[in-house]
């Protein structure tokens, strides 16, 4: 019994003290620093701004668009629109003859399958073709706890 009454007796000491830290943080003054008076830099006769001004807010789509228009004139052509496509056919395009064979397009996959296909007999083993899967992270050690579980507690 007695066991229950100290810990009764830490617990209301623990919230007595964390109450006299927080009444005591609000209460201490703030430190104020001095405000030095501002000048002008060394070659200019006018004082700075009190204010620095503020950058203007250019959203997500401007930023976008101004990627796109490579000439700066307000306006996507096709060609600058097809640019990003074109870089990414090039890397494919490997002898640069500006045809895309089959081959050309599949050398990644190629590539994977050479590499798994690791007695070079021309086909994969059910145990070559699992290192081809995609690798995923790990699931987590502890799951979250199903909704009506966690209702059932609070």
């Amino acid at each position: 019994m007695w066991r229950y009454a100290a810990g009764g007796g830490a617990g209301a000491a623990a919230v007595a003290a964390g109450m006299m830290l927080w009444s005591a943080r609000d209460a201490a003054p703030a430190a104020v620093l001095p405000q030095r008076p501002v000048q002008a830099a060394p070659g200019i006769e006018e004082p700075l701004p009190d204010r620095v001004p503020e950058a203007t807010a250019r959203t997500r789509e401007e930023k976008r668009f101004g990627r796109y228009d490579k000439d700066r004139d307000g306006r996507i052509t096709r060609d600058e629109y097809l640019v990003s496509r074109r870089k990414a056919y090039a890397k494919l395009d490997a002898n640069g003859d500006g045809q895309l064979s089959f081959d050309e397009w599949a050398a990644k996959t190629t590539a994977k399958f050479a590499g798994a296909d690791r007695d070079k007999s021309g086909a994969m083993s059910a145990a070559e073709f699992a290192t081809t899967a995609v690798k995923r992270k790990p699931a987590r050690s502890t799951p979250c706890p199903p909704p009506a579980a966690a209702a059932e507690e609070g």
